[in-house]
């Protein structure tokens, strides 16, 4: 029983293509539970002040500093 290399190849290809499917189907199960990006904010952009300057403490900046503290 000799195996000639046309079966070999057909064998590493069932298996290579499980794997795919396999690595895909994981994938897929996972996707679900993923939060969905949140929706772009909407508000339109505050003006510049007539004076100049316009720094706002927002939700932003306590963000960053609180992961900037040590």
């Amino acid at each position: 029983m000799s195996q000639t290399p046309t079966s070999r190849l057909n064998r590493r290809r069932l298996f290579a293509g499980a794997g795919t499917v396999g690595a895909v189907a994981a994938v897929t199960a996972v996707m679900p539970g993923l939060p969905s990006a949140p929706a772009a904010a909407t508000a339109e952009p505050r003006p510049a002040p007539a004076k100049g300057g316009g720094y706002t403490v927002s939700e932003h900046v306590k963000r960053y500093y609180q992961t900037t503290r040590v």
